[in-house]
């Protein structure tokens, strides 16, 4: 019994390796964006880690109390870090993406934090181009972590912009004016420091990205009368420049960044969701699918949170949220992804609340797939302590996302029998998520959202 299980672990470890180096050396991306989201299926965002940081200019609580250390940053808002454990338990349960959020500006060179106690004043003491490297061999870890464990990864550029008064992009003409070439500084190095990653490392340029008034929902909204069209214009033109920004500074690193799929994200991330407002669908109707001489090679992102009034109102927002997607962003020529979603907590809602959400994320998951929307669910299913262990902590939440990609049979980790049903007609996939038309070798497939193993 030792032996066998002795034997496995080794097969798992030598097959991780194999799938790291195949991804890392991949001399050039041939997967599209409509590949890469139908192999990426389900996902979940490492939060709460690698996004950590103080979030307020008069309140540096991390650069005041800790020694600045990535651990120290990746573990403040109560996380374990992570571990190649913690990605290959999600990995078995069936999920293949995991979206690594990433804050940056308290890791880029040239901040002496001169503290006035807790205050930290950008003017003074501005943050410069070049990020730490120790900062920077961190993310590089996390990211080998997910890819050695089979998954897709995506990184970002996260709570450098939101709400916060530490948030240095802004989505506004004079801000993109001025933070430019900064932005451009800090993509550039991360797209050269994984310029040799194959095509399950995606880019998210921006994560949330606001206006000066901190507007959610749409743009201005938190103006004077709720709404500015001088302003509103201005920063969709903003979150428009971002993004062919992002897209320019990526290509010019060459190597497989040259056709890397890479992720834009409307105003806010916003999902264009309801109809109490006619500005609702803004985020979506004025952002423009950036120009890109890589093909087929870009994915739009936004994040959505359904009411759970009851669960029959969820559906509808659903129903009607993916049938605004598919008019508003597919049909410019790029799939979508959530890159977050969730539900409100339920308080003063139902009292079958937990069941209903159970049901809602099974919905979910499946209409996104019937939609061919890849899904990142927002990180409460193994939280704080639970992914030092590493355990599920809402395994039936776990559960009922699997059972809405795979059906209520879920994942089967490998499936010899199978073999045999396999037809030429099936869409089958090698274990890097590639396209493959020929099922005549021996190995690990996935055949039908399924690992089959050929022998």
């Amino acid at each position: 019994m030792q032996q066998g299980k002795t034997f496995k672990t080794l097969f798992a470890a030598v097959l991780a390796a194999v799938i790291m180096q195949a991804d890392n050396a991949s001399a050039q991306i041939t997967q599209s964006a409509d590949e890469a989201v139908k192999g990426m299926r389900v996902g979940w965002n490492y939060g709460n880690a690698l996004d950590g940081n103080s979030g307020d200019v008069n309140n540096m609580w991390i650069e005041k109390w800790t020694d600045r250390s990535p651990a120290a940053y990746e573990t403040a808002w109560g996380q374990k870090q992570a571990s190649p454990k913690l990605f290959q338990m999600l990995h078995d349960a069936g999920f293949n993406a995991v979206r690594v959020p990433v804050t940056w500006y308290p890791h880029m060179k040239g901040k002496k934090w001169k503290l006035n106690n807790l205050t930290w004043s950008p003017t003074d003491d501005p943050i410069s181009s070049k990020v730490d490297a120790d900062w920077m061999a961190r993310v590089k870890e996390v990211v080998d972590q997910v890819l050695a464990s089979g998954m897709y990864c995506i990184i970002n550029v996260h709570h450098d912009t939101g709400a916060a008064s530490t948030a240095w992009i802004r989505a506004n003409g004079n801000t993109f004016s001025a933070k430019k070439s900064l932005y451009e500084a800090l993509w550039k190095q991360i797209a050269e420091e994984f310029k040799g990653y194959g095509d399950h490392l995606l880019f998210e340029g921006y994560n949330e990205m606001l206006d000066g008034y901190s507007s959610w929902c749409f743009a201005s909204f938190a103006a004077s009368g709720q709404y500015n069209q001088t302003s509103a214009e201005d920063s969709y033109k903003a979150i428009n420049d971002y993004a062919q920004t992002f897209v320019n500074t990526v290509r010019a690193t060459g190597g497989n960044n040259s056709t890397r799929n890479l992720i834009v994200n409307t105003y806010g991330s916003c999902d264009g969701r309801g109809n109490w407002n006619s500005h609702l669908v803004e985020p979506l109707s004025k952002m423009k699918l950036p120009a890109d001489k890589a093909k087929g090679h870009l994915i739009f992102e936004v994040h959505t949170y359904p009411d759970m009034k009851n669960l029959q109102n969820a559906r509808n927002e659903v129903d009607a949220e993916f049938s605004s997607l598919k008019k508003n962003l597919v049909s410019k020529g790029a799939p979508v992804i959530i890159g977050e979603w969730g539900a409100s907590d339920g308080t003063g809602y139902d009292t079958d609340y937990k069941n209903n959400l159970l049901e809602f994320a099974k919905y979910f998951v499946a209409k996104a797939k019937k939609e061919n929307v890849a899904t990142f669910y927002w990180m409460g299913i193994s939280d704080g302590a639970d992914r030092a262990v590493p355990r599920f902590t809402q395994a039936d939440l776990r559960d009922a996302i699997i059972k809405g990609y795979y059906g209520d049979g879920g994942y089967t980790a490998v499936s010899a029998p199978a073999v045999s049903s396999v037809k030429k007609s099936n869409v089958i996939y090698n274990i890097l998520g590639q396209r493959v038309d020929d099922f005549s070798k021996p190995g690990l497939y996935i055949v039908n959202g399924k690992k089959v193993l050929k022998k």
